[in-house]
């Protein structure tokens, strides 16, 4: 089991220069080690890659960089087993395993940290982390967006009425709401592969803030990690949280259209509405009322979107009234990034898990769009194909409408005098686009409403999906 200790007071490695031990509750309070520690296997890569390239340009011997490379695999063997000791003490992953190093090696292990700082190595490690999460997070809304597409494949005739400002608009196929969703998502995926190309520049070599007067290869140590290129000025390479911040933005906007998603989710499953029925294994009960089910996990997506918005607040703030170079400051950027990642991976998990399993209530969709008169402007549109100006046409409509609620009639159950009463233009061709199948059939244009469109996007989505790396 992994533990930490905080009772031991090891020389600092910065220690040379210092009279008097770092107090007790100093130590603990600017300690990272709490948190960062999950930074482990990016730490030891980052590692790995800079032993190598100090080996390639001569700086230390090729026995002395394997053997490095071997300690620090030993090291990664050991805290993935549980057996590896964490000190508060030690401050920091960086601290925590290079001691460990000089531990299992001896001497040689002192000389890793050459040519680097801790400020580029973070930098390096937060960077590595995050390309990695990114990718997890693409595979996530892929997954997301299939179970989408899944759905309104199943669901592409299903009529529900479609709304603004929450009230009755027009008619539109349940698989056309669906694929919203995922457009929405497309989005969020690319934000996030863009956000992925800066997150992609490889701090190393900038050292504490000016670079290092040793021969490193930094265009070698880029190639070993993975990395796009080397970052440009060893000032900014350091100091920059960009990369952070403009992450944490992108998540917040994923959060932001799942939040909304929820919110569908949790009115539709209502008795009120009675859309749909979530999966009991993504709902509880209450404590007290024996009848209910509630949307939980809607809910708390929605609820934690707030959450990613805050952590994106938290970090503009941090970094605003920073001078160059690094600051210590920068200590407080890794917790909202790490609860920003482990927030929009659960949420996105929890929704592709979900949404498959999600049961229709068709029936209660068709009769939701038979009220508010939804297809007020299929009749509005009929009138202009006769020659009406649509103002004209819009007015005689809303005159019709007010017929319909005196009499407590939609507009497909009046008869063809009623109608005539309005306009005499209007035939006994006009309930074709008066019922609901017919409203949402004469939307048949790119991205407009009909099954046949809605089939057409979904065959996109899908291909859109399976040519995806991530």
């Amino acid at each position: 089991m992994t533990h930490m200790t905080a009772d031991s007071s090891p020389d600092k490695p910065w220690g040379g220069r210092f009279t008097e031990s770092t107090d007790a509750f100093v130590e603990e309070f600017t300690a990272s080690i709490g948190f960062d520690r999950r930074l482990y296997r990016y730490d030891i890569a980052g590692s790995v890659a800079h032993a190598r390239m100090l080996s390639h340009v001569g700086i230390i011997t090729e026995a002395e960089s394997s053997q490095i490379v071997k300690g620090l695999e030993g090291i990664q063997a050991e805290i993935e087993r549980g057996d590896f000791a964490w000190s508060v003490a030690l401050e920091d992953i960086h601290m925590n395993i290079e001691s460990r190093l000089i531990d299992r090696i001896g001497e040689t292990g002192k000389k890793l940290h050459t040519g680097r700082s801790r400020n580029d190595q973070v930098a390096t490690d937060l960077r590595l982390y995050l390309r990695a999460e990114i990718d997890v997070l693409c595979s996530e809304i892929n997954r997301l967006q299939a179970a989408l597409a899944g759905l309104a494949e199943q669901e592409a005739d299903t009529i529900l009425p479609g709304f603004t400002h929450l009230q009755v608009a027009m008619p539109v196929t349940f698989g056309h709401h669906l694929l919203a969703w995922t457009e929405m998502l497309e989005r969020d995926h690319a934000r996030l592969l863009d956000c992925r190309k800066r997150v992609n520049v490889m701090p190393l070599g900038a050292a504490a803030l000016a670079g290092t007067g040793f021969p490193v290869d930094r265009a070698y140590t880029a190639e070993l990690l993975g990395f796009e290129c080397p970052a440009a000025n060893s000032l900014d390479a350091v100091s920059d949280r960009d990369f952070a911040i403009e992450f944490c933005s992108a998540a917040a906007l994923v959060m932001m259209h799942l939040s909304r998603f929820s919110e569908e989710l949790i009115l539709w499953s209502s008795a009120q509405f009675n859309f749909i029925e979530l999966p009991d294994r993504f709902c509880t009960g209450s404590s007290i009322m024996p009848q209910k089910k509630n949307p939980d996990v809607p809910e708390l997506v929605r609820g934690k979107s707030g959450r990613v918005t805050g952590h994106l607040v938290g970090l503009l703030t941090l970094m605003k009234g920073q001078p160059l170079a690094y600051n210590k400051d920068n200590q407080e950027d890794k917790e909202p990034l790490f609860d920003t990642v482990d927030t929009l991976k659960g949420s996105l998990r929890v929704f592709a898990d979900m949404v498959p399993a999600i049961v229709v209530n068709r029936a209660a969709m068709a009769a939701a769009a038979r009220q508010g008169f939804s297809t007020a402007t299929d009749l509005a549109d009929y009138l202009v194909r006769k020659g009406i100006a649509f103002r004209d046409a819009h007015e005689i409509v809303g005159r019709t409408v007010k017929h319909g609620i005196e009499t407590g009639k939609d507009l497909a159950e009046m008869g063809l005098d009623e109608l005539q009463d309005f306009s005499d233009l209007i035939e006994t061709d006009v309930f074709e686009v008066l019922t609901l199948e017919g409203s949402v059939a004469a939307r048949n244009h790119s991205g407009g409403t009909a099954p046949d469109q809605v089939r057409s996007a979904i065959a996109v989505v899908k291909s859109r999906i399976a040519g995806r790396n991530i």
